[in-house]
C-alpha cells in the first residue's frame, strides 16, 4: 500500500505489455483481551486464496495499444457482480487513462495460472488489486521513459494525464504514439512505485457498470447468444429422482422422427435430444418414454435427512464452569435451498475426434478444461475452454456441470450443440445449499459470557472443484478426508466470532456423500446459517440478562470497525423507536471478506399483512425497511458495492422468510422460478438504505458480504415481532405449498401459450 516499490516485468515483444510480481496484502489485526482468536482471525479464506494465487501473479498482464487504449484479460468470471468494471477502474487509475479506454475481457482457461483462475470467496478484488496496479503502473512508467527520451526531458518533468504524456515545455504525446518506443525486445524485470491512494481520482468514485447498457438493451453476449457454426439447440430429459439414470429409451425412433429433431442419445445425466429449435427440444423431451434406474436419494425426504443429520451431531464440550454458571441451549434447522441463478445452466460445445472447444460461464475454468479432457479421453492441451460472461452465479458456476454435459452430448451426437437446461431442471437436478442444523450452547455467570459452542452439522457441501485446477479437485474426491478436509478448511477460515464470549468452540460436521445430493457453495456458503443462528442467540442472551440487543452487542464486540457499522445502522435506522404491536426491529452484524457489515430490519407480522392475498404470491411477514452499512476497506466502486449489498439483502430476506426446496420421495418439489420463493417485488422493502463506509484497510470482498447480516437481522426482527424463537428457516417451510408441483414424467412443463393472459 502507499508508495512502496514493487517488482514487475516488461514483457518482450513488439507491443507494450506489463506484468506484476506482487506481495500479499495484509489487514491489520486488533488486540483482544479476553477471547482467544478463532482460526479465521489468524488466516482467513481471502488470505488462503490470495497466497495460492501469488506464485503466478506475474502472469497477470496489462497491455497498451497503439490506438491509445489498454486491455486486460481477467482470469476471473464476470457473473453480474461488476468485477470487470472495478478492475477497469483500477487500471485507469494507475495508468492515468480515461475509464472508457480500458477494455477488460475474460481470459480463457489458462492452466499455467494454477490457483489464480478461481472466482470465489469474494476474493477477486482483494487478490488482484496489487498485481493489476503493479502491471498498470509499470506500463505507465515505460511510457514515461519513452516520452523522456523523445522529448529530451526528465521523467520528473513529465506528467501523465488522460492517456497523454505532457512535457515540461507543454508538448503532448499520446500514449498510442509512445507504444512502439516503450516496447522492449526481451522480458525485463523493473521496479515501480505505485500511485499514492491520496491522489486517486477514479478509484472510490461511483461508476455505472461498463456493461450495464448492453445488459438492459439485450446486446450483452451470454453463452446462448453465441453463433457457433453447426451448433444446434440441445436439452436433456432428466430422471424423476435425484441422481437417476436412463436404462433405455422405449420410443427413440418415434422421437427422432419428430419435426426438427436430429439426435436422441442416452448420456449419463439422462437422454439428450438435439433439434433445430429449443421448442422442438422441449417437445421431444416431453414425448420421450424412458425406463429409469433408481436415483442416489431414493425415498429421501426432509424428515429422513434431518434425522440423519441429528444422529451425526457432535456432542458439546462443556468447559469447566464455576458452580453458579448457567447454560442456555438452542437448536435450529436450515432446509435445502436451490442455487439456481437467473441464467439457465448453458454451454456451447464442439467436440471432434481429437479436440474440443467449449464456451461457457465458469468460475473454475481450469478444472473444467482438465475434467472435460479426461472425460473425453483427449489431451488437456486439445481442449479450449472459452469463458463467457454469465447471468448470475454466486456459487453455482464453481461447478461446470453444463459445460461438461455439453461436451458429452456433443460427443454423443458427433455434432456441435448449444446445450441449455430447462428452468425446471436446476431446482430439481442442479446444485443446492444442503440442509443443516445448528446447535448452540452458551454459558454465562451473571453478565459475563463464559463460553459459546456451536455445532454446525449437515449434508456435505461439495468442494471437489478444489482451488480451481485438477490437483486439489482430485484431492477433494479422495475417499478418506478429501472433501471433508476442504470443507473444514473453508469453515474454519470463514467463521469469525466477533464477540468477547470467553471460550469459543465452533465445529463443522458433514454427513452423507456429496454425490448423493448435488450440492455446492451457494452464496456466502456457511455464513448465513451460522450468523443467523448466532445472532438469534445473542438476542436471547441479551433478553435473559435484561439488556438492549444493540447495547449488548456494542459492549461485547471486539473490533472497532464492526462497532462502527453497527453504530451507523442503529443511528440511521432509529434503533429503539416505538413500533406498533406485531411489528419490530432486528439488528445484526457480520465479519468476513476483510470487511464488516451491520443490518437493521423492520418487519410487519400483523395479521392483515401476513394474510394479504396477492396472485401467485408467497406473502406472509413483510420487511418494510432495511438500513445497512458495510466497511469493505478501500472501496473501488461505491455504486457497485451498494448494488451488491441490495442483492445480498434480498437474499437474506428470502432465506429467513420464504426460500427453500422441499425434498419428498427422492426429489425436490420445486421446479423453475415459478415455485422457488425468492424475495419478490411484493416482499421487497419499501425503504432500503445502504451506507458504504470506506476505511484504511485493504479492499475487501463485496459479492457475498450482504447476505449473512441481512438474514440474521430479518430473523431477529421476526422473533421480536411474534415473541417466539423459530426452530427452522425459512419460517414458512412447513406451511402448505404455495404451488402445485409440476410433473416429474415428463420432467418439464409444456412451452407456455397463454403468456399474454397474465400481463397487466
Amino acid at each position: 500500500m502507499g508508495r512502496r516499490k514493487f517488482l514487475g516485468y516488461l514483457i518482450g515483444g513488439t507491443g507494450l505489455v506489463a506484468a506484476a510480481n506482487a506481495g500479499l496484502l495484509g489487514s491489520p489485526g486488533e488486540a483482544n483481551a479476553l477471547t482467544a482468536p478463532v482460526p479465521a482471525d489468524l488466516l482467513d479464506l481471502n488470505d488462503v486464496l490470495t497466497e495460492a494465487a501469488l506464485p503466478t501473479s506475474q502472469l497477470i498482464k496489462v497491455e497498451v495499444h497503439e490506438d491509445g487504449t489498454a486491455s486486460f484479460e481477467l482470469p476471473r468470471a464476470e457473473v453480474g457482480q461488476g468485477i470487470t468494471t472495478s478492475i477497469a477502474m483500477i487500471i485507469a487509475e494507475e495508468l492515468e487513462l480515461p475509464l472508457e479506454k480500458v477494455r477488460v475481457t475474460l481470459a480463457p482457461a489458462r492452466p499455467e495460472l494454477l490457483f489464480n483462475q478461481l472466482t470465489g470467496g469474494s476474493n477477486t478484488i482483494f487478490a488482484m488489486y496489487t498485481p493489476v496496479r503493479v502491471a498498470a503502473a509499470l506500463a505507465k512508467q515505460a511510457l514515461l521513459e519513452a516520452a523522456a527520451a523523445l522529448l529530451g526531458d526528465t521523467i520528473g518533468g513529465l506528467t501523465a494525464k488522460a492517456g497523454e504524456i505532457i512535457g515540461s515545455t507543454g508538448r503532448v504525446l499520446p500514449y498510442g504514439e509512445l507504444v512502439p518506443k516503450a516496447a522492449v525486445p526481451t522480458t525485463t524485470a523493473r521496479e515501480v512505485e505505485l500511485k499514492p491512494e491520496s491522489e486517486f481520482r477514479v478509484v472510490g468514485t461511483p461508476q455505472n457498470r461498463k456493461d450495464a447498457y448492453a445488459a438492459v438493451t439485450g446486446q450483452k453476449q451470454f453463452a446462448m447468444d453465441l453463433e457457433v457454426e453447426g451448433a444446434l439447440p440441445a436439452m436433456v430429459c432428466r430422471p424423476p429422482t435425484i441422481g437417476g439414470s436412463a436404462a433405455k429409451v422405449l420410443n427413440s425412433a418415434e422421437v427422432k422422427a419428430m419435426n426438427g429433431v436430429t439426435h436422441v442419445e442416452i448420456v449419463p445425466s439422462g437422454v439428450a435430444v438435439r433439434a433445430h429449435t429449443f421448442g422442438q427440444c422441449i417437445d421431444a423431451v416431453r414425448a420421450l418414454r424412458v425406463e429409469w434406474k433408481p436415483g442416489t436419494a431414493e425415498g429421501a425426504s426432509d424428515d429422513s435427512i434431518r434425522a440423519e443429520i441429528k444422529a451425526a451431531e457432535l456432542p458439546m464440550v462443556v468447559p469447566q464452569l464455576p458452580v453458579l454458571a448457567e447454560t442456555m441451549d438452542f437448536d435450529f434447522t436450515f432446509y435445502f435451498r436451490s442455487g439456481s441463478p437467473l441464467e439457465p445452466n448453458s454451454a456451447v460445445a464442439d467436440v471432434r475426434e481429437d479436440r474440443a472447444t467449449i464456451w461457457a460461464s465458469a468460475k473454475s475454468p481450469i478444472a473444467a478444461k482438465q475434467e472435460i479432457a479426461a472425460t473425453l479421453g483427449i489431451p488437456s492441451g486439445k481442449v479450449t475452454f472459452n469463458v463467457v460472461e454469465g447471468g448470475g452465479s454466486f456459487g453455482r458456476k464453481l461447478f461446470f456441470d453444463g459445460a461438461l454435459e455439453a461436451a458429452i452430448v456433443s460427443r454423443a451426437c458427433r455434432a456441435p450443440v448449444r446445450l441449455m437446461w430447462h428452468r425446471a431442471d436446476e431446482p430439481r437436478h442442479g446444485r443446492s445449499h444442503p440442509m443443516v442444523t445448528a446447535r448452540i450452547r452458551v454459558a454465562h455467570l451473571g453478565d459475563q459470557v463464559l463460553g459459546f459452542e456451536h455445532r454446525h452439522t449437515g449434508v456435505a457441501v461439495d468442494f471437489t472443484h478444489g482451488l480451481g485446477e485438477a490437483i486439489t479437485a482430485t484431492a477433494g474426491k479422495l475417499p478418506i478426508a478429501g472433501n471433508l478436509s476442504l470443507a473444514e478448511t473453508i469453515f474454519e477460515t470463514t467463521q469469525f466470532m466477533p464477540y468477547d464470549f470467553g471460550v469459543i468452540n465452533q465445529k463443522l460436521m458433514e454427513t452423507g456423500a456429496h454425490d448423493r445430493f448435488p450440492t455446492s457453495a451457494v452464496r456466502n456458503v456457511y455464513s448465513p446459517d451460522v450468523r443467523a443462528a448466532n445472532e438469534l442467540v445473542v438476542d436471547q442472551i441479551a433478553k435473559k440478562l435484561g439488556k438492549d440487543p444493540y447495547e449488548f452487542r456494542l459492549a461485547y464486540l471486539r473490533k472497532e470497525r464492526v462497532k462502527r457499522v453497527l453504530q451507523k445502522v442503529a443511528e440511521a435506522g432509529e434503533w429503539g423507536r416505538p413500533m406498533p404491536p406485531g411489528t419490530a426491529q432486528g439488528i445484526a452484524i457480520h465479519e468476513e471478506y476483510k470487511g464488516a457489515s451491520a443490518c437493521l430490519v423492520e418487519i410487519d407480522c400483523r395479521p392483515e399483512t401476513v394474510n394479504r392475498q396477492v396472485r401467485d404470491a408467497v406473502t406472509g411477514p413483510l420487511v418494510t425497511k432495511v438500513t445497512f452499512a458495510i466497511d469493505p476497506g478501500l472501496v473501488i466502486n461505491p455504486r457497485g458495492v451498494e448494488a451488491q449489498m441490495q442483492g445480498g439483502i434480498s437474499d437474506g430476506i428470502a432465506l429467513a422468510l420464504t426460500n427453500s426446496s422441499h425434498l419428498a420421495d427422492g426429489h425436490f418439489l420445486e421446479a423453475s422460478w415459478d415455485n422457488s420463493a425468492y424475495t419478490r417485488q411484493w416482499n421487497t422493502p419499501r425503504e432500503m438504505q445502504v451506507f458504504v463506509l470506506p476505511s484504511d484497510n485493504p479492499p475487501g470482498g463485496a459479492g457475498e458480504a450482504g447476505v449473512a447480516s441481512a438474514f440474521a437481522a430479518t430473523a431477529c426482527a421476526y422473533t421480536r415481532a411474534v415473541g417466539k424463537l423459530p426452530q427452522y428457516f425459512p419460517i414458512n417451510h412447513h406451511d402448505p405449498l404455495h404451488f402445485e408441483p409440476k410433473s416429474f414424467i415428463p420432467p418439464v412443463p409444456a412451452s407456455p401459450t397463454d403468456g399474454l393472459d397474465h400481463t397487466y
